[in-house]
C-alpha cells in the first residue's frame, strides 16, 4: 500500500489531479468561514450549543454535520450541497414514474446531460424555499428562546440572505462538477466527506476534556470506556468496509453465435446485486423524516408537544425501533426504484443471456427478484445497527454528546468509509493502467457503485 502511495507522485496526470482535488476542497472549506451578513454569529452557535446539549439529534444537527459546522456560523455554504442531493433524488425517483423523463434517460449522454440540467433548476429552487425558510427562521426571536440572531430585520435582509445561500450551494455544485472533471473521484461525495471529517479534531478534544488525562479527579469517561471505543471503532471501520464491498454474484452465461466463420459469445459471467444497494440514501430519508417533527416541536416550547419532544429522545427504545423501521422501509423502496428485475430480465434475453436452471423471460425476472428480497433484508439490517450504533453507545458508554458518539458509528463512518473506498478505486485505476501495481497484491478494490 505504501509502494502504492508512492507511485502515485511518480505519474504526472495522477499528480496534477489530486492536487487539483486538494486546493478545491481548500477552497469549500475556507468558504464555509465565510459569515452571511446581518447575521449574529456568536448568538447563532450559542443557540446550536444550548439545542444539542437539551434536545440532542435534530434535522437542523444532521444538516450542520453535512456541511462540517457551516449551519452554525450560517456561513455562505450554510445549506451546503444538501438541495443539490435532494434535487438528485427527486429526479432519480421520477425517472422511474413519469414516462417522459424515462425515454429521456434511455437517450444515452444527451438525456443524462438533459436531466441533469433540470437537477440543476431545481436546486436551485430548493436553495431559493430553503434559504427564505431560513431567513424568516432566524428573524423570529421566539424561535431562539429570546435570544436576538439578526439585529436590523426586514426585505433587505431576507433578499441577501436568500441569494448569498443560493449562490453558495450553486457554487458548492461547481465545486463538485470541476473535482468530477478535472480531479480525482466523486465531487459531491468529496465535499460531503470532507465536511465531517472536518468535525472530526473538535469530536477528540471534546472526547480529550471528557478523559481529562492529566487531571482524574475530572474524569468523565473512565479509561476501560475509552479502550473499548476505540476497538468498536476499529471493528466498525471492518464491518463497514467488508459489507461494502459484499455481493451476491448471479451467474450468466451467453450462448454461442456462429456469424460466418466467427463464433461470439459463449462466454461466463456473473450479475452482481449489492447487500447495501441504497446505503447511506435509506438512513437520509429516514432521519428526514423521524428528526422533522421533532425539530419542529422545538420551535414552539409553549406547545403542547411535550410528549413529541420526550419520545424523539435518542435513548428511547421507541425511538430506535422506529428509525429500524424506517430505515428497512426506505431501503425496499429505494430498491424497487433502482433495481428493475423485469428490465434485467429483458436485456439478458436480448443479448443471449441467461440464469443456468432459470428459463429467461418473467422466470428469471421473478428469480432476480426473489434474491434480491432477501439481500436487501441483510443489508437494511446491517444499515439500520450502523444508524442507531451512536444510540447504544451513549446509552451503553455513557458518552454525553451525541456528535462524540457519532465518530465511533452512524452515518459519518458510512459516508467516510464509502468515499474513500471509491477515491482509491479511481486512483487505483490510474495506476494499473500505467503498469503501477495497486493498493492491494490480489484483487482490486470495489467502490460502492
Amino acid at each position: 500500500m505504501f509502494k502504492a502511495i508512492a507511485n502515485i507522485f511518480k505519474v504526472e496526470e495522477l499528480k496534477r489531479k489530486i492536487l487539483i482535488t486538494l486546493s478545491l476542497l481548500v477552497v469549500y472549506r475556507a468558504g464555509c468561514f465565510i459569515p452571511t451578513p446581518g447575521v449574529d454569529t456568536f448568538a447563532l452557535a450559542q443557540f446550536f450549543d444550548r439545542l444539542t446539549k437539551t434536545q440532542g439529534p435534530t434535522l437542523l444537527g444532521i444538516i450542520n454535520l453535512f456541511t462540517g459546522g457551516a449551519l452554525t456560523r450560517l456561513s455562505i455554504f450554510a445549506l451546503g450541497i444538501m438541495p443539490y442531493i435532494s434535487a438528485s433524488i427527486i429526479m432519480q425517483l421520477l425517472t422511474a414514474v413519469v414516462p417522459a423523463l424515462e425515454k429521456l434517460a434511455k437517450e444515452g449522454r444527451a438525456g443524462y446531460e438533459r436531466i441533469n440540467q433540470y437537477t440543476r433548476y431545481l436546486t436551485c429552487g430548493l436553495c431559493i424555499i430553503q434559504g427564505l425558510f431560513l431567513a424568516l427562521w432566524l428573524e423570529n426571536p421566539a424561535s431562539f428562546q429570546g435570544i436576538v440572531i439578526v439585529p436590523n430585520p426586514g426585505l433587505l435582509f431576507k433578499f441577501v440572505t436568500v441569494c448569498t445561500l443560493a449562490a453558495g450551494t450553486i457554487f458548492i455544485m461547481w465545486l463538485g462538477e470541476q473535482i468530477q472533471e478535472r480531479g480525482i473521484g466523486n465531487g459531491i461525495s468529496l465535499i460531503i466527506a470532507t465536511s465531517i471529517i472536518s468535525r472530526i479534531p473538535s469530536s477528540f478534544s471534546q472526547l480529550w476534556a471528557l478523559y481529562s488525562p492529566f487531571d482524574p479527579s475530572k474524569r468523565q469517561i473512565p479509561t476501560p470506556t475509552v479502550i473499548a471505543l476505540f476497538a468498536l471503532w476499529f471493528f466498525v471501520i471492518m464491518a463497514v468496509v467488508l459489507f461494502s464491498q459484499a455481493q451476491r454474484r448471479i451467474p450468466v452465461q451467453y450462448g454461442r453465435r456462429i456469424v460466418g466463420r466467427r463464433v461470439y459469445g459463449g462466454q461466463s459471467t456473473y450479475l452482481p446485486i449489492r447487500v447495501d444497494m441504497a446505503g447511506i440514501i435509506a438512513i437520509i430519508f429516514a432521519q428526514s423524516v423521524i428528526l422533522f417533527p421533532a425539530t419542529i416541536a422545538t420551535f414552539f416550547p409553549k406547545a403542547r408537544l411535550g410528549f413529541l419532544q420526550a419520545f424523539m429522545q435518542q435513548r428511547g427504545i421507541g425511538y430506535n425501533l422506529l428509525f429500524v423501521g424506517m430505515i428497512v422501509f426506505f431501503m425496499y423502496f429505494y430498491t424497487a426504484i433502482v433495481f428493475n428485475p423485469l428490465e434485467i430480465s429483458n436485456n439478458l434475453k436480448r443479448y443471449g443471456g441467461f440464469i443456468p436452471g432459470i428459463r429467461p423471460g418473467r422466470p428469471t425476472a421473478e428469480h432476480l427478484d426473489y434474491v434480491a428480497t432477501r439481500i436487501v433484508l441483510v443489508g437494511a439490517f446491517y444499515i439500520a445497527m450502523i444508524a442507531i450504533l451512536p444510540n447504544i453507545i451513549m446509552a451503553v458508554f455513557n458518552v454525553p454528546s451525541y456528535a462524540l458518539a457519532s465518530l465511533f458509528g452512524g452515518t459519518t463512518i458510512l459516508i467516510m468509509v464509502g468515499v474513500i473506498l471509491d477515491t482509491m478505486k479511481q486512483i487505483e485505476g490510474q495506476l494499473l493502467i500505467r503498469h503501477y501495481e495497486g493498493f492491494i497484491k490480489e484483487g482490486s478494490l470495489r467502490g460502492r457503485r
